[in-house]
Protein backbone atom coordinates (compact mmCIF):
# COMPACT_ATOMS: atom_id res chain seq x y z
CA UNK A 1 0.00 0.00 0.00
CA UNK A 2 1.26 3.52 -0.72
CA UNK A 3 2.07 6.08 2.02
CA UNK A 4 -1.29 7.70 1.35
CA UNK A 5 -3.60 5.55 3.50
CA UNK A 6 -6.79 6.49 1.71
CA UNK A 7 -8.24 6.86 -1.82
CA UNK A 8 -6.92 3.44 -2.80
CA UNK A 9 -10.07 2.60 -4.76
CA UNK A 10 -8.19 3.37 -7.99
CA UNK A 11 -5.72 0.53 -7.40
CA UNK A 12 -7.56 -1.86 -5.05
CA UNK A 13 -10.68 -3.74 -6.04
CA UNK A 14 -13.61 -4.24 -3.73
CA UNK A 15 -13.39 -7.49 -1.78
CA UNK A 16 -15.82 -8.95 0.70
CA UNK A 17 -14.65 -11.39 3.37
CA UNK A 18 -14.39 -14.90 1.98
CA UNK A 19 -17.78 -16.56 1.74
CA UNK A 20 -18.09 -20.23 2.59
CA UNK A 21 -19.16 -22.39 -0.33
CA UNK A 22 -22.89 -22.89 -0.78
CA UNK A 23 -22.51 -26.62 -0.30
CA UNK A 24 -20.68 -26.21 3.01
CA UNK A 25 -22.76 -23.43 4.54
CA UNK A 26 -26.08 -25.07 3.60
CA UNK A 27 -25.29 -27.82 6.12
CA UNK A 28 -25.30 -25.59 9.21
CA UNK A 29 -26.64 -22.36 10.70
CA UNK A 30 -23.27 -20.65 11.17
CA UNK A 31 -22.59 -17.28 9.57
CA UNK A 32 -21.56 -17.57 5.94
CA UNK A 33 -18.74 -14.99 5.88
CA UNK A 34 -15.27 -15.43 7.33
CA UNK A 35 -13.64 -12.57 9.22
CA UNK A 36 -11.41 -10.05 7.50
CA UNK A 37 -7.76 -10.38 8.40
CA UNK A 38 -6.28 -7.20 9.85
CA UNK A 39 -4.35 -6.38 6.68
CA UNK A 40 -7.36 -7.04 4.43
CA UNK A 41 -9.63 -4.87 6.61
CA UNK A 42 -7.12 -2.03 6.42
CA UNK A 43 -6.82 -2.39 2.64
CA UNK A 44 -10.57 -2.37 2.09
CA UNK A 45 -11.06 0.58 4.45
CA UNK A 46 -8.35 2.47 2.54
CA UNK A 47 -10.55 2.43 -0.57
CA UNK A 48 -12.72 5.18 0.97
CA UNK A 49 -12.48 8.40 -1.02
CA UNK A 50 -12.97 10.62 2.07
CA UNK A 51 -15.44 12.63 0.01
CA UNK A 52 -16.52 16.09 1.16
CA UNK A 53 -20.19 15.11 1.41
CA UNK A 54 -20.26 11.57 2.82
CA UNK A 55 -23.49 10.15 1.44
CA UNK A 56 -22.79 6.89 3.28
CA UNK A 57 -23.11 8.79 6.54
CA UNK A 58 -26.17 10.83 5.60
CA UNK A 59 -28.01 7.71 4.39
CA UNK A 60 -27.26 5.80 7.59
CA UNK A 61 -30.18 6.15 10.03
CA UNK A 62 -27.66 6.50 12.87
CA UNK A 63 -25.48 8.92 10.88
CA UNK A 64 -22.44 6.85 11.77
CA UNK A 65 -19.16 8.68 11.20
CA UNK A 66 -18.18 6.14 8.57
CA UNK A 67 -15.37 7.98 6.72
CA UNK A 68 -13.47 8.66 9.94
CA UNK A 69 -13.59 5.14 11.33
CA UNK A 70 -12.65 3.78 7.90
CA UNK A 71 -9.60 6.05 7.94
CA UNK A 72 -8.68 4.91 11.45
CA UNK A 73 -9.00 1.28 10.36
CA UNK A 74 -6.79 1.91 7.33
CA UNK A 75 -4.18 3.41 9.65
CA UNK A 76 -4.33 0.40 11.98
CA UNK A 77 -5.90 2.38 14.82
CA UNK A 78 -8.60 -0.21 15.46
CA UNK A 79 -9.46 0.67 19.04
CA UNK A 80 -10.08 4.28 18.08
CA UNK A 81 -12.11 3.12 15.11
CA UNK A 82 -14.31 0.99 17.36
CA UNK A 83 -14.75 3.74 19.94
CA UNK A 84 -15.82 6.16 17.21
CA UNK A 85 -18.33 3.71 15.78
CA UNK A 86 -19.71 2.99 19.26
CA UNK A 87 -20.42 6.69 19.84
CA UNK A 88 -23.35 6.64 17.41
CA UNK A 89 -24.27 2.94 17.30
CA UNK A 90 -25.16 0.90 20.38
CA UNK A 91 -24.78 -2.42 18.53
CA UNK A 92 -22.34 -2.00 15.61
CA UNK A 93 -21.52 -5.72 15.48
CA UNK A 94 -25.23 -6.44 14.88
CA UNK A 95 -25.70 -3.72 12.26
CA UNK A 96 -22.53 -4.82 10.50
CA UNK A 97 -24.13 -8.23 10.06
CA UNK A 98 -27.79 -7.57 9.27
CA UNK A 99 -28.17 -4.01 7.99
CA UNK A 100 -29.11 -3.87 4.29
CA UNK A 101 -25.96 -1.93 3.43
CA UNK A 102 -26.74 -2.28 -0.26
CA UNK A 103 -29.76 -0.01 0.31
CA UNK A 104 -28.20 2.33 2.89
CA UNK A 105 -24.53 3.27 3.36
CA UNK A 106 -22.92 1.16 0.65
CA UNK A 107 -25.74 1.82 -1.78
CA UNK A 108 -24.89 5.52 -1.61
CA UNK A 109 -21.10 5.25 -1.71
CA UNK A 110 -19.60 7.85 -4.06
CA UNK A 111 -16.99 5.56 -5.58
CA UNK A 112 -19.74 3.03 -6.41
CA UNK A 113 -21.39 5.61 -8.66
CA UNK A 114 -18.01 6.16 -10.31
CA UNK A 115 -17.81 2.48 -11.20
CA UNK A 116 -15.16 1.37 -8.72
CA UNK A 117 -17.32 -0.79 -6.45
CA UNK A 118 -18.50 0.39 -3.07
CA UNK A 119 -16.40 0.30 0.08
CA UNK A 120 -17.25 -2.80 2.14
CA UNK A 121 -18.57 -0.70 5.04
CA UNK A 122 -20.62 -3.38 6.76
CA UNK A 123 -17.83 -5.96 6.74
CA UNK A 124 -15.34 -3.46 8.20
CA UNK A 125 -17.84 -2.40 10.88
CA UNK A 126 -18.33 -6.04 11.85
CA UNK A 127 -14.57 -6.62 11.89
CA UNK A 128 -13.62 -3.73 14.17
CA UNK A 129 -16.40 -4.52 16.67
CA UNK A 130 -15.61 -8.23 16.78
CA UNK A 131 -11.99 -7.25 17.35
CA UNK A 132 -13.11 -4.95 20.17
CA UNK A 133 -14.87 -7.84 21.93
CA UNK A 134 -11.84 -10.07 21.36
CA UNK A 135 -9.42 -7.51 22.79
CA UNK A 136 -11.61 -6.43 25.71
CA UNK A 137 -12.18 -2.88 24.43
CA UNK A 138 -15.96 -3.01 24.89
CA UNK A 139 -16.68 -0.97 27.98
CA UNK A 140 -19.18 -2.00 30.64
CA UNK A 141 -22.20 0.15 31.46
CA UNK A 142 -20.72 1.58 34.66
CA UNK A 143 -22.51 4.90 35.32
CA UNK A 144 -20.54 7.65 37.00
CA UNK A 145 -23.39 8.25 39.46
CA UNK A 146 -26.46 6.25 40.45
CA UNK A 147 -29.75 8.15 40.21
CA UNK A 148 -32.93 7.38 42.14
CA UNK A 149 -35.15 7.49 39.08
CA UNK A 150 -36.35 4.60 37.01
CA UNK A 151 -37.54 3.85 33.52
CA UNK A 152 -39.54 0.79 32.52
CA UNK A 153 -39.23 -0.60 28.99
CA UNK A 154 -41.78 -2.98 27.47
CA UNK A 155 -39.88 -5.09 24.96
CA UNK A 156 -36.32 -6.44 24.92
CA UNK A 157 -35.73 -6.00 21.19
CA UNK A 158 -33.12 -3.69 19.64
CA UNK A 159 -35.07 -0.46 20.28
CA UNK A 160 -35.71 -1.26 23.92
CA UNK A 161 -32.16 -2.49 24.50
CA UNK A 162 -30.63 0.58 22.84
CA UNK A 163 -32.70 2.86 25.07
CA UNK A 164 -31.79 0.79 28.13
CA UNK A 165 -28.08 1.02 27.35
CA UNK A 166 -28.14 4.80 27.01
CA UNK A 167 -30.30 5.37 30.09
CA UNK A 168 -28.26 3.04 32.29
CA UNK A 169 -24.99 4.73 31.32
CA UNK A 170 -26.56 7.96 32.61
CA UNK A 171 -27.30 6.32 35.97
CA UNK A 172 -31.02 5.64 35.50
CA UNK A 173 -32.47 2.48 37.07
CA UNK A 174 -33.85 0.45 34.15
CA UNK A 175 -36.18 -2.55 34.06
CA UNK A 176 -37.06 -4.29 30.79
CA UNK A 177 -40.23 -6.40 30.60
CA UNK A 178 -40.49 -9.00 27.84
CA UNK A 179 -42.99 -11.77 27.18
CA UNK A 180 -40.40 -14.22 25.83
CA UNK A 181 -37.96 -16.40 27.74
CA UNK A 182 -34.90 -14.80 26.16
CA UNK A 183 -34.10 -11.16 25.47
CA UNK A 184 -33.40 -9.84 21.99
CA UNK A 185 -36.79 -9.92 20.27
CA UNK A 186 -36.46 -10.73 16.59
CA UNK A 187 -32.68 -10.66 16.92
CA UNK A 188 -33.03 -13.80 19.02
CA UNK A 189 -36.00 -15.64 17.55
CA UNK A 190 -36.68 -14.05 14.16
CA UNK A 191 -33.29 -13.82 12.43
CA UNK A 192 -31.49 -17.08 11.63
CA UNK A 193 -28.01 -17.83 12.90
CA UNK A 194 -26.47 -17.81 9.42
CA UNK A 195 -27.08 -14.04 9.38
CA UNK A 196 -26.63 -13.35 13.09
CA UNK A 197 -25.05 -15.97 15.32
CA UNK A 198 -26.79 -15.87 18.68
CA UNK A 199 -23.68 -15.52 20.82
CA UNK A 200 -23.39 -12.02 19.33
CA UNK A 201 -26.79 -11.09 20.82
CA UNK A 202 -26.13 -12.95 24.07
CA UNK A 203 -22.93 -10.94 24.67
CA UNK A 204 -24.86 -7.68 24.46
CA UNK A 205 -27.65 -9.02 26.68
CA UNK A 206 -25.08 -10.07 29.26
CA UNK A 207 -23.46 -6.63 29.08
CA UNK A 208 -26.80 -4.99 29.93
CA UNK A 209 -27.42 -7.34 32.85
CA UNK A 210 -23.90 -6.91 34.25
CA UNK A 211 -24.41 -3.16 33.94
CA UNK A 212 -27.29 -3.29 36.38
CA UNK A 213 -30.30 -3.45 34.08
CA UNK A 214 -33.15 -5.57 35.43
CA UNK A 215 -34.75 -8.01 33.01
CA UNK A 216 -38.21 -9.45 33.67
CA UNK A 217 -38.75 -12.27 31.19
CA UNK A 218 -41.93 -14.31 30.56
CA UNK A 219 -43.81 -11.18 31.57
CA UNK A 220 -46.96 -10.29 29.65
CA UNK A 221 -48.01 -6.68 30.22
CA UNK A 222 -51.77 -6.59 30.66
CA UNK A 223 -51.78 -10.10 32.10
CA UNK A 224 -48.88 -10.54 34.56
CA UNK A 225 -48.62 -6.84 35.35
CA UNK A 226 -50.88 -3.97 34.36
CA UNK A 227 -49.88 -1.03 32.20
CA UNK A 228 -51.07 1.35 34.93
CA UNK A 229 -48.90 -0.42 37.52
CA UNK A 230 -45.88 0.11 35.30
CA UNK A 231 -46.70 3.80 34.89
CA UNK A 232 -46.96 4.19 38.65
CA UNK A 233 -43.80 2.20 39.30
CA UNK A 234 -41.53 4.13 36.93
CA UNK A 235 -40.77 7.78 36.24
CA UNK A 236 -41.07 7.05 32.52
CA UNK A 237 -42.27 4.11 30.44
CA UNK A 238 -41.14 3.14 26.94
CA UNK A 239 -43.22 0.89 24.69
CA UNK A 240 -40.82 -1.02 22.45
CA UNK A 241 -42.82 -4.12 21.61
CA UNK A 242 -42.14 -4.25 17.88
CA UNK A 243 -44.83 -5.56 15.54
CA UNK A 244 -45.70 -9.24 15.77
CA UNK A 245 -49.16 -9.58 14.26
CA UNK A 246 -48.90 -11.58 11.05
CA UNK A 247 -49.99 -9.93 7.80
CA UNK A 248 -51.99 -12.69 6.17
CA UNK A 249 -53.82 -13.58 2.98
CA UNK A 250 -57.14 -15.39 3.22
CA UNK A 251 -57.06 -17.89 0.37
CA UNK A 252 -58.97 -21.13 -0.11
CA UNK A 253 -57.12 -23.92 1.67
CA UNK A 254 -55.36 -21.62 4.16
CA UNK A 255 -56.50 -23.84 7.03
CA UNK A 256 -54.66 -26.91 5.71
CA UNK A 257 -51.89 -28.46 7.73
CA UNK A 258 -48.57 -27.54 6.18
CA UNK A 259 -49.59 -23.92 5.56
CA UNK A 260 -47.68 -21.99 8.25
CA UNK A 261 -46.59 -18.49 9.19
CA UNK A 262 -43.01 -17.27 8.80
CA UNK A 263 -42.50 -16.16 12.39
CA UNK A 264 -43.73 -19.48 13.81
CA UNK A 265 -41.39 -21.30 11.45
CA UNK A 266 -38.32 -19.15 12.17
CA UNK A 267 -38.92 -19.12 15.93
CA UNK A 268 -39.14 -22.93 15.99
CA UNK A 269 -35.89 -23.22 14.02
CA UNK A 270 -34.05 -20.78 16.28
CA UNK A 271 -35.34 -22.52 19.41
CA UNK A 272 -34.11 -25.87 18.11
CA UNK A 273 -30.70 -24.32 17.46
CA UNK A 274 -30.68 -23.09 21.07
CA UNK A 275 -31.25 -26.71 22.12
CA UNK A 276 -34.90 -26.29 23.12
CA UNK A 277 -37.46 -29.05 22.73
CA UNK A 278 -39.97 -27.87 20.10
CA UNK A 279 -42.86 -30.27 19.60
CA UNK A 280 -44.05 -28.65 16.37
CA UNK A 281 -40.58 -29.14 14.90
CA UNK A 282 -40.29 -32.75 16.06
CA UNK A 283 -43.71 -33.56 14.59
CA UNK A 284 -42.67 -32.11 11.25
CA UNK A 285 -45.23 -29.30 11.32
CA UNK A 286 -42.52 -26.61 11.36
CA UNK A 287 -39.70 -28.65 9.84
CA UNK A 288 -38.79 -28.59 6.14
CA UNK A 289 -36.80 -31.84 6.13
CA UNK A 290 -37.51 -33.98 3.04
CA UNK A 291 -40.29 -31.64 1.88
CA UNK A 292 -41.01 -29.53 -1.15
CA UNK A 293 -41.17 -26.01 0.26
CA UNK A 294 -42.80 -22.89 -1.16
CA UNK A 295 -42.31 -19.51 0.52
CA UNK A 296 -44.66 -16.66 -0.36
CA UNK A 297 -43.20 -13.16 -0.10
CA UNK A 298 -40.27 -11.05 -1.27
CA UNK A 299 -38.87 -9.41 1.87
CA UNK A 300 -35.96 -10.30 4.11
CA UNK A 301 -38.18 -12.53 6.26
CA UNK A 302 -39.00 -14.58 3.16
CA UNK A 303 -35.28 -14.86 2.39
CA UNK A 304 -34.67 -16.09 5.95
CA UNK A 305 -37.35 -18.77 5.56
CA UNK A 306 -36.00 -19.91 2.19
CA UNK A 307 -32.46 -20.29 3.42
CA UNK A 308 -33.58 -21.95 6.65
CA UNK A 309 -35.54 -24.55 4.65
CA UNK A 310 -32.42 -25.34 2.64
CA UNK A 311 -30.49 -26.00 5.86
CA UNK A 312 -33.26 -28.18 7.28
CA UNK A 313 -32.91 -30.52 4.32
CA UNK A 314 -35.85 -29.63 2.07
CA UNK A 315 -35.94 -31.52 -1.23
CA UNK A 316 -36.74 -28.29 -3.11
CA UNK A 317 -37.21 -24.66 -2.08
CA UNK A 318 -39.06 -22.10 -4.19
CA UNK A 319 -40.13 -18.50 -3.67
CA UNK A 320 -43.31 -17.05 -5.13
CA UNK A 321 -43.33 -13.25 -5.34
CA UNK A 322 -45.84 -11.08 -7.17
CA UNK A 323 -43.38 -8.47 -8.46
CA UNK A 324 -40.08 -8.81 -10.28
CA UNK A 325 -36.58 -8.94 -8.87
CA UNK A 326 -35.98 -5.21 -9.30
CA UNK A 327 -39.11 -4.34 -7.29
CA UNK A 328 -38.74 -6.72 -4.38
CA UNK A 329 -38.31 -5.21 -0.89
CA UNK A 330 -35.67 -7.65 0.31
CA UNK A 331 -31.89 -7.34 0.07
CA UNK A 332 -30.44 -8.24 -3.32
CA UNK A 333 -27.46 -9.67 -1.47
CA UNK A 334 -29.76 -12.10 0.32
CA UNK A 335 -31.41 -13.11 -2.96
CA UNK A 336 -27.98 -13.90 -4.38
CA UNK A 337 -27.07 -15.95 -1.32
CA UNK A 338 -30.34 -17.86 -1.58
CA UNK A 339 -29.84 -18.58 -5.29
CA UNK A 340 -26.31 -19.85 -4.61
CA UNK A 341 -27.80 -22.24 -2.06
CA UNK A 342 -30.27 -23.67 -4.58
CA UNK A 343 -33.42 -21.61 -4.08
CA UNK A 344 -35.59 -21.06 -7.17
CA UNK A 345 -37.49 -17.78 -7.55
CA UNK A 346 -40.80 -17.56 -9.37
CA UNK A 347 -40.92 -13.84 -10.05
CA UNK A 348 -44.17 -12.16 -11.08
CA UNK A 349 -46.31 -14.90 -9.53
CA UNK A 350 -49.04 -14.73 -6.92
CA UNK A 351 -50.89 -17.52 -5.07
CA UNK A 352 -54.66 -17.85 -5.14
CA UNK A 353 -55.31 -21.27 -3.57
CA UNK A 354 -53.67 -23.99 -1.45
CA UNK A 355 -54.51 -27.45 -2.74
CA UNK A 356 -54.89 -30.81 -1.09
CA UNK A 357 -53.61 -34.08 -2.48
CA UNK A 358 -56.42 -34.60 -4.98
CA UNK A 359 -56.16 -31.11 -6.42
CA UNK A 360 -52.70 -31.46 -7.92
CA UNK A 361 -53.73 -32.69 -11.35
CA UNK A 362 -56.99 -30.93 -12.03
CA UNK A 363 -56.54 -27.78 -9.97
CA UNK A 364 -59.82 -28.84 -8.32
CA UNK A 365 -59.75 -29.98 -4.70
CA UNK A 366 -62.08 -32.81 -3.74
CA UNK A 367 -61.75 -32.12 -0.01
CA UNK A 368 -61.18 -28.52 0.97
CA UNK A 369 -59.92 -29.00 4.51
CA UNK A 370 -59.17 -32.55 5.65
CA UNK A 371 -56.02 -33.22 3.62
CA UNK A 372 -52.57 -31.63 4.07
CA UNK A 373 -51.33 -29.10 1.56
CA UNK A 374 -49.86 -30.59 -1.60
CA UNK A 375 -49.64 -27.60 -3.91
CA UNK A 376 -50.10 -23.90 -4.53
CA UNK A 377 -52.21 -22.59 -7.40
CA UNK A 378 -50.56 -19.40 -8.64
CA UNK A 379 -51.11 -16.93 -11.46
CA UNK A 380 -48.43 -15.27 -13.49
CA UNK A 381 -48.49 -11.51 -13.05
CA UNK A 382 -47.48 -8.36 -14.93
CA UNK A 383 -46.77 -4.92 -13.51
CA UNK A 384 -49.49 -2.41 -14.36
CA UNK A 385 -49.85 1.30 -13.65
CA UNK A 386 -48.35 2.84 -10.49
CA UNK A 387 -50.53 3.21 -7.40
CA UNK A 388 -50.59 6.17 -4.99
CA UNK A 389 -47.20 5.16 -3.59
CA UNK A 390 -45.60 5.10 -7.04
CA UNK A 391 -45.17 1.32 -7.17
CA UNK A 392 -46.56 -0.48 -10.20
CA UNK A 393 -49.50 -2.67 -9.26
CA UNK A 394 -49.23 -6.40 -10.06
CA UNK A 395 -52.05 -7.68 -12.28
CA UNK A 396 -52.94 -11.32 -12.92
CA UNK A 397 -52.52 -12.55 -16.49
CA UNK A 398 -55.70 -14.26 -17.58
CA UNK A 399 -55.35 -17.99 -18.22
CA UNK A 400 -51.89 -18.18 -16.65
CA UNK A 401 -52.72 -20.34 -13.59
CA UNK A 402 -50.24 -23.09 -12.75
CA UNK A 403 -49.62 -25.43 -9.84
CA UNK A 404 -46.45 -25.49 -7.76
CA UNK A 405 -46.18 -28.69 -5.75
CA UNK A 406 -45.58 -28.11 -2.06
CA UNK A 407 -45.66 -30.05 1.20
CA UNK A 408 -44.83 -27.02 3.31
CA UNK A 409 -46.03 -23.51 2.44
CA UNK A 410 -44.62 -20.62 4.47
CA UNK A 411 -46.40 -17.27 4.32
CA UNK A 412 -43.86 -14.46 4.77
CA UNK A 413 -45.95 -11.39 4.06
CA UNK A 414 -44.78 -9.08 6.80
CA UNK A 415 -45.99 -7.90 10.18
CA UNK A 416 -48.53 -5.47 11.59
CA UNK A 417 -49.03 -3.99 15.08
CA UNK A 418 -50.98 -5.91 17.64
CA UNK A 419 -53.98 -4.22 19.27
CA UNK A 420 -51.96 -2.82 22.17
CA UNK A 421 -54.80 -0.81 23.79
CA UNK A 422 -56.70 -4.10 24.20
CA UNK A 423 -53.63 -6.22 24.93
CA UNK A 424 -52.52 -3.82 27.66
CA UNK A 425 -56.11 -3.17 28.79
CA UNK A 426 -55.37 0.52 28.39
CA UNK A 427 -57.73 2.12 25.83
CA UNK A 428 -56.15 5.54 26.36
CA UNK A 429 -52.96 4.42 24.61
CA UNK A 430 -52.92 6.57 21.45
CA UNK A 431 -52.72 4.66 18.18
CA UNK A 432 -52.93 5.55 14.51
CA UNK A 433 -55.43 4.10 12.05
CA UNK A 434 -52.76 1.49 11.22
CA UNK A 435 -52.50 0.41 14.85
CA UNK A 436 -49.05 1.89 15.47
CA UNK A 437 -48.55 4.07 18.52
CA UNK A 438 -48.82 7.82 17.95
CA UNK A 439 -45.51 9.25 19.09
CA UNK A 440 -43.23 12.11 18.18
CA UNK A 441 -40.31 11.19 15.98
CA UNK A 442 -36.93 11.94 17.58
CA UNK A 443 -38.39 12.05 21.12
CA UNK A 444 -40.83 9.13 21.22
CA UNK A 445 -43.25 11.13 23.37
CA UNK A 446 -46.92 10.15 23.32
CA UNK A 447 -49.89 12.15 24.56
CA UNK A 448 -49.84 10.07 27.77
CA UNK A 449 -47.69 11.72 30.39
CA UNK A 450 -44.29 10.06 30.74
CA UNK A 451 -45.13 7.36 28.19
CA UNK A 452 -42.86 7.00 25.15
CA UNK A 453 -42.66 4.60 22.21
CA UNK A 454 -39.85 3.51 19.89
CA UNK A 455 -39.10 1.32 16.90
CA UNK A 456 -41.49 -0.69 14.78
CA UNK A 457 -44.47 -0.08 17.05
CA UNK A 458 -44.21 3.55 15.93
CA UNK A 459 -42.84 3.20 12.39
CA UNK A 460 -44.45 -0.06 11.36
CA UNK A 461 -42.26 -2.98 10.29
CA UNK A 462 -38.85 -1.43 9.63
CA UNK A 463 -35.12 -2.00 10.10
CA UNK A 464 -33.17 -2.84 13.23
CA UNK A 465 -30.98 0.19 12.66
CA UNK A 466 -34.02 2.49 12.85
CA UNK A 467 -35.11 0.86 16.12
CA UNK A 468 -31.63 1.52 17.55
CA UNK A 469 -31.83 5.14 16.41
CA UNK A 470 -35.27 5.57 18.01
CA UNK A 471 -34.13 3.96 21.26
CA UNK A 472 -31.14 6.26 21.57
CA UNK A 473 -33.10 9.40 20.67
CA UNK A 474 -35.91 8.59 23.08
CA UNK A 475 -33.48 7.85 25.91
CA UNK A 476 -31.96 11.30 25.39
CA UNK A 477 -35.43 12.87 25.36
CA UNK A 478 -36.33 11.15 28.64
CA UNK A 479 -33.13 12.39 30.28
CA UNK A 480 -33.93 15.93 29.13
CA UNK A 481 -37.54 15.65 30.29
CA UNK A 482 -36.47 14.42 33.72
CA UNK A 483 -34.05 17.31 34.00
CA UNK A 484 -36.71 19.80 32.97
CA UNK A 485 -38.97 18.46 35.75
CA UNK A 486 -36.09 18.94 38.20
CA UNK A 487 -35.96 15.19 38.71
CA UNK A 488 -32.29 15.32 37.85
CA UNK A 489 -30.25 18.27 38.97
CA UNK A 490 -28.82 20.22 36.07
CA UNK A 491 -25.12 19.83 35.80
Amino acid sequence: MSEQPMLQFVSLNREMPKKRSAGERSQDFNEIYAEFARKKAAQQASRCSQCGVPYCQTHCPLHNNIPDWLKLTAEGRLREAYELSQQTNTFPEICGRICPQDRLCEGNCVIESAGHGTVTIGAVEKYITDKAWEEGWVQSLNPVVELNHSVGIIGAGPGGMAAADRLRRAGIQVTIYDRYDRAGGLLTYGIPGFKLEKDVVIKRNDQLLKGGINLELNCNVGLDISFNDLREKHDALIVATGVYKIRDIDLPGSERSGVVQALDYLTASNRVNFGDQVDAFESGELNAKDKKVVVIGGGDTAMDCLRTAVRQGATSVKCIYRRDRENMPGSQREVQNAEEEGVIFDWLSAPNEFLGEHGITNIVDIDNSSTPVHGVVANKMRLGSPDATGRRVPEAIEGSAYVEEAELVIKALGFEPEDLPSLFDHPELPVTRWGTIKAEFETGRTKLENVYAVGDIVRGASLVVWAIRDGRDTADAILNDLKSRNAIAAE
